[in-house]
């Protein structure tokens, strides 16, 4: 079995291959790469991302996007970030989270996550630009992998995505925290 350590020693050259910053994976589907862990490994993934993140390079550039800060951006925008304790006492924590999907999505009861995929979006994209998703766990419930990586297809279409997940992504199912059934999803590749 190889540690994490090893793991995280091999993102470098993959992230830096040609290959993978050409963003076409088999069939030139749209290149979204999963990086799997432990999630009792969460701070040294985070460890590793920030270093990631700010140590130059000349062969790509990292634009990370952590969920978890762009949800309590959209809550703060939409002016209920506030008010989402009183809200859960009162009405309940599934409240919270169908509210939450009607506020991001574009259309009620489509979870597009829009106004997510929005503060995610920049401009322009450029070659060597690789989109680092980071905070699927401290986001989760209220924003789905499964659902965020099918909204990403069209938007990110042109650079590689990489998302650090904390679970297991056998080539089909994603599986959070290693437990939770986060559903069927067959377009990433793993990057390791």
């Amino acid at each position: 079995m190889t540690n994490i350590k090893q793991e995280l020693d091999k993102i470098k050259e993959r992230i830096s291959d040609p290959k993978f910053l050409a963003n076409k994976g088999q069939s030139n589907e749209v290149g979204i790469h999963v990086f799997c862990y432990d999630p009792v490994d969460e701070l040294l993934i985070r460890d590793y991302i920030d270093k990631l993140v700010n140590t130059p390079s000349d062969v790509y550039r990292i634009i990370e996007r952590d969920l978890y800060k762009l949800f309590l951006e959209i809550l703060a925008d939409k002016r209920i970030l506030d008010r989402i304790a009183d809200m859960e006492e009162k009405r309940g924590a599934e409240h919270i989270l169908n509210h939450f999907h009607k506020t991001v999505s574009e259309r009620k009861n489509e979870q597009s996550y829009y106004e997510l995929m929005k503060k995610m979006d920049y401009t322009p994209h450029k070659q060597g630009d690789i989109l680092v998703l980071t905070g699927i766990g401290k986001a989760y419930p209220f924003i789905r992998a499964r659902i965020i990586l099918n909204a990403m297809q069209k938007m990110f279409a042109d650079i590689p995505v990489l998302v650090f997940y904390p679970g297991e992504y056998n080539g089909q199912t994603l599986n959070l925290f290693n437990k939770f059934h986060d559903g069927n999803y067959y377009r990433a590749f793993n990057l390791i």
